[in-house]
Parts: structure tokens; sequence; C-alpha cells
């Protein structure tokens, strides 16, 4: 049985934790930073969690991660 090949793309944005969970970072912190407010763009550097829902695809993803 040959291997499976990991997304390049997702081995570059996706993380796995040491209880086994996806973490990822957050969108819309790249350009039009000018108007979105101090707190926000703080927020938005903090590193979160994949939802439930996408687990089990980022997983088919990356199934040697």
């Amino acid at each position: 049985m040959p291997k499976i090949k990991s997304n390049s793309g997702a081995k570059k944005r996706f993380k796995l934790t040491g209880t086994g969970k996806v973490v990822r970072r957050k969108a819309y912190a790249s350009h039009l930073l000018n108007c979105k407010s101090r707190k926000r763009k703080r927020n938005l550097r903090k590193s979160t969690l994949v939802d439930s829902a996408n687990q089990h695809s980022i997983n088919r993803m990356l199934p040697y991660l």
C-alpha cells in the first residue's frame, strides 16, 4: 500500500497540539487593517482551534501529522 500524500497548503497552515486538536491562525488579519479597531487586530493575532465540524477533513489532508 503506498503512502498518502499530505496536502502542502494544509501543512503550512495547521499544527497539531499535544492532545490531538488542530490549531489554526485567524483570518482577516493581513490587509485593510486601518478600519479595524486595535482590540480586533490584537485578538486576530491569537491562534485558535479548528471547529469540530472541520476536524475530520483536516485530519484527512494531514494523515501523518
